[in-house]
């Protein structure tokens, strides 16, 4: 199992929950896909893109239970980054999490999100 992460804003989650799936905030819209993050690169996505948020919230979806329509393209620094071309079915959320800043103003990631 690849698991992968997602941040949005707790309004995005509510909204997505109401809705049951979720089509992607304003960036993914454009972009034509939803992004996503390993390990290893959401926290570089959490301090580029969302610096300065204390609304957030961490999705950890399976990227095996995504099928074909998950595709790992380059992206930053040629990094292989998941990218759904789809929504995102609730019910395809393993888990979320609060995504809090700390004193010192960086975000606050669960344990269980190894680096």
């Amino acid at each position: 199992m690849s698991t992968i992460y997602k941040i949005m804003s707790e309004a995005e989650w509510v909204k997505a929950k109401a809705d049951g799936e979720f089509a992607g905030a304003e960036i993914d819209l454009a972009d034509g896909y939803i992004h996503f993050s390993t390990a290893q690169q959401v926290r570089e996505t959490a301090a580029k893109h969302f610096a300065n948020r204390a609304d957030l919230v961490l999705l950890s979806v399976n990227s095996d239970g995504l099928g074909a329509a998950i595709k790992w393209e380059p992206s930053r620094g040629g990094d292989l980054f998941p990218h759904l071309y789809g929504n995102l079915i609730v019910g395809d959320v393993a888990l979320v999490d609060a995504l809090p800043l700390s004193e010192s103003g960086e975000h606050v990631f669960p344990e269980h999100v190894a680096r």
